[in-house]
């Protein structure tokens, strides 16, 4: 007796279990459409069956072989037959539908290699990685040998679980059975080590390989542009065509993510021109999609939209691609406007889409057009998820409504640490110190572990907040109870601390003593205490330091110029302005945004284009005049 899962159910209470599990093989509607096909007149024969199941498994036609498998049921004709069973089994892991696959395989007793094959692979292609390796475990110990067949997806398996240990050791069975030479394990190797972001590994295996194909150097080039070293994919692709192969799409994906990495629009260029010149990619959205991601990564924002713009067919994918290469690139009204266009045009947004625009209301603090986003997303159904959720957190914070910020948090069903950090950010922004304190508190009551962001975000809060004493036992806290070692952001957010409070000196003691070489923004926020404190001594020496580690940095000599204005030394401060000049240094001008009438203005310093330009500025003159009559006098500071 085969014992298969169809034999029991054509015992005599066949009609009683096919009803029990309707829900797995939906029998009676495709017997009910099956009927109408001529074949139903006669029963097919098991080769006949076999040879259609055969076809259905290459073309993964899932209708036709569901309709297959209820006339064999109708006929009896998979009872006491392995052979049939096996290749139904092998069909339903095919088409990824690994639930029936299962309940076959399991009725099962004489399974052969093909099939474990099939499951092994099925599971390890279809999101269940655990699952394939479980199998692969019982199929060993059924006394089944693994092949050439079973390794590859083994190892995507142990690659795709981040499996380093396992990996390795299935590696070793690989070298014990003689099957390192075959190409397709071999390349599944490439694929495992460097998914482990172990390239070293990686490129000894290639190395070693007797035959590569062009698989073998993609993956090499995919490897190292996803292990961030751009420039060893770029060696790999010149070797690659050396050694006499072509490049096709997916060398090119690898390259443009590796122009993308680096922002060296020429390579990429070179890359694009490649493609338009043998014709690669050409009807490929994927393809295009990575070149506009590229161009915007290497701030060509314009070659991007000129791309974009010839995209007959735009995806989800093309329109995130724009809409975040406008947000990255400082240009949020465009951003916004290319979401309005989007929405209109009836492309459905996703996750991306939403987390690039509310990044895009952050910069302009566009706060009304950000509940509006935040109306449709959860329209969209997506105010459930915790990305987004989080994108929500930071934009209520950055657009100045912290009450909405933290509804936003309160109401979230799940929280990632980035979620608690996006808070906490919040609070600190806002000098909100206490607050952000109680949030650490939470953290820890829900045995949520911070990280060295959300110490540095509560440090900057208490910076802002004055919360000296709270602070430093923060900052101590931090090493004895969590076993972290402060990094050169917490420094830094000492150091501003103890400066905005007056105590200079033991803001200069952490500098000595700390265990890193203090860099520019460390000295940057040493030299704003000493402006703040009106110690010219200690500003001078900051200064130095900034202006031999960041010699472009114009802030720096700004804030110099106007500590020696506020002490009236006017021939330094001549001096200082001289350096700026001589060394052809500009600071940006100043911008501000304001929200009205669900339109956003933007202002910049001196600025006279707006159509509202002499209102505006009589105002203004109004306004220092009143100010003058209080009493208050400017201050350079």
């Amino acid at each position: 007796m085969n014992g298969s899962l169809t034999s029991w159910l054509l015992q005599p209470y066949r009609k009683t279990l096919l009803k029990k599990y309707a829900y797995l093989l939906q029998v009676n509607l495709y017997t009910t459409h099956f009927t109408r096909h001529p074949l139903q007149q006669r029963p097919l024969t098991s080769l006949q069956c076999g040879a259609l199941l055969q076809s259905f498994t290459n073309t993964k036609s899932f209708k036709q072989g569901q309709q297959l498998h209820a006339h064999m049921i109708s006929f009896s004709i998979l009872e006491n037959n392995t052979y049939l069973n096996t290749k139904l089994a092998a069909f339903y892991a095919a088409c990824g539908v690994m639930p029936h696959a299962e309940v076959i395989f399991d009725g099962i007793l004489l399974k052969n290699s093909f099939l474990w094959n099939y499951m092994i692979r099925g599971y390890a292609c279809n999101g269940l990685p655990m699952k394939s390796l479980v199998l692969y475990r019982d199929m060993l110990c059924f006394g089944q040998r693994a092949d050439n067949f079973t390794y590859p997806f083994v190892l995507k398996a142990c690659g795709d679980l981040l499996l380093e240990e396992i990996g390795r050791r299935v590696h070793s069975e690989v070298v014990v059975f003689g099957l390192q030479s075959d190409i397709y394990v071999g390349n599944s190797l490439l694929s495992m080590y460097a998914k482990f972001g172990d390239m070293g590994t990686a490129k000894m295996v290639f190395d070693r390989m007797a035959e590569r194909d062009l698989t073998s150097w993609n993956t090499m080039i995919s490897g190292y542009a996803k292990n961030d070293d751009s420039g060893a994919a770029f060696l790999v692709f010149y070797l690659m065509g050396k050694a006499g192969f072509f490049a096709d799409c997916t060398t090119l994906l690898g390259l443009l993510s590796a122009c993308a990495d680096l922002k060296v629009v020429k390579q990429g260029k070179s890359v694009h021109g490649y493609a338009v010149r043998n014709s690669i990619g050409n009807y490929n959205n994927f393809f295009t999609n990575s070149l506009i991601e590229m161009y915007c990564n290497c701030n060509c924002i314009m070659d991007a939209w000129r791309l974009f713009e010839r995209v007959r067919w735009k995806d989800t994918v093309s329109w995130n691609s724009m809409i975040s290469g406008y947000a990255r690139n400082g240009d949020a009204f465009e951003s916004l406007r290319l979401f309005n266009r989007m929405a209109l045009g009836g492309s459905g947004p996703d996750e991306v889409t939403f987390i690039a625009v509310l990044g895009a209301c952050d910069q302009i603090a566009a706060l009304r057009y950000g509940m509006s986003i935040h109306s449709y997303l959860a329209k969209k159904g997506f105010d459930a998820n915790i990305i987004v959720g989080t994108a929500l957190v930071d934009m209520y914070s950055k657009g100045g409504s912290l009450a909405c910020s933290r509804h936003v948090f309160d109401e979230m069903p799940d929280k990632s640490l980035v979620s608690w950090s996006a808070m906490v950010a919040g609070y600190g922004l806002h000098g909100r110190g206490r607050e952000a304190i109680s949030i650490l508190d939470a953290m820890k009551a829900n045995s949520v572990i911070p990280d060295d962001a959300v110490f540095t975000s509560i440090l900057s809060a208490c910076s802002h907040a004055g919360l000296v004493v709270e602070g430093r036992e923060i900052f101590y806290k931090m090493q004895k109870e969590y076993n972290m070692k402060p990094a050169l952001s917490h420094y830094s957010c000492m150091v501003d601390l103890l400066g905005r409070a007056g105590h200079l000196d033991e803001a200069c003691e952490i500098i000595m003593t700390m265990e890193f070489e203090p860099t520019s923004d460390i000295w940057a926020a040493l030299l704003t205490a000493s402006r703040l404190h009106k110690n010219v001594q200690l500003a001078e020496i900051a200064a130095q330091k900034v202006f031999d580690m960041n010699p472009k940095g114009v802030s720096s000599y700004i804030c110099l110029s106007n500590t020696y204005a506020a002490e009236k030394r006017w021939d330094d401060v001549e001096r200082v302005r001289a350096m700026v000049r001589r060394k052809g240094l500009k600071k940006s001008p100043g911008c501000s945004f304001i929200e009205l009438d669900n339109m956003v203005h933007r202002f910049l310093v001196g600025d006279k284009s707006h159509k509202q330009t002499e209102h505006i500025y009589a105002k203004l003159k109004e306004l220092k005049l009143h100010l003058k009559e209080a009493g208050y006098k400017f201050s350079v500071l």
